[in-house]
């Protein structure tokens, strides 16, 4: 990943088709780190040409948004043929997957927009199960394409913010998701919560 980093700053005016080529790829299962490219993007648009923060960010979209699709069509097209490729038995197992279609029957949309913050790389996981379990494609379209934007401009912003002190965020990627995902799922839970006092003392009907 080193030799990507150093490749996509040498080039920075080029960077937004770099970051997106490097996202689709991605969506291939190939190891590229989709955070990465959310963090790289967002210091190039703070501290090195802040001039083309806005296309920085819609290439990053663009690009994670057609890889989920490249996932979901992966795990369509192919289905449980995908089990006689040892990486993908792995990657899921029968029950997991059979656990995923439950959670996108039973919450759907929640289960992107949860899924995307997670910072364990399953993310691709879910799309191929999507495709594999029959989803219907523009709903999951419409539903990533929410749940995409959410996480990616979370991400960006704070990295944005931090600005010139990006190394922190660099050297610690795994623990700054994790704080981002804590703070994400503190979010729905207070939004429950609230919405259910609220109902309850009448001030929202059901």
């Amino acid at each position: 990943m080193e030799s990507i980093i150093d490749f996509i700053f040498a080039n920075a005016p080029h960077a937004h088709w770099i970051i997106f080529s490097s996202l689709l790829l991605a969506g291939m299962n190939i190891p590229i780190s989709e955070d990465l490219m959310i963090i790289i993007s967002a210091i190039l648009a703070s501290t090195v040409i802040p001039e083309n923060a806005l296309i920085l960010f819609i290439f990053l979209f663009m690009g994670c948004y057609f890889s989920d699709s490249i996932a979901y069509w992966i795990g369509r097209s192919l289905g449980r043929k995908l089990w006689n490729f040892k990486w993908f038995a792995k990657l899921i197992s029968k029950k997991r997957l059979n656990q995923a279609q439950k959670y996108y029957e039973n919450h759907g949309f929640l289960t992107l927009l949860i899924g995307r913050f997670i910072p364990f790389g399953i993310r691709n996981t879910l799309f191929i199960t999507a495709g594999m379990g029959k989803m219907s494609y523009g709903k999951f379209l419409m539903s990533d394409g929410i749940a995409c934007f959410c996480s990616n401009a979370t991400l960006f912003l704070l990295t944005y913010m931090v600005g010139k002190n990006y190394r922190v965020l660099l050297d610690h990627l795994k623990i700054v998701k994790i704080v981002v995902f804590i703070l994400f799922i503190a979010v729905c839970i207070f939004l429950i919560w609230y919405y259910k006092k609220r109902r309850q003392s009448g001030k929202i009907s059901p």
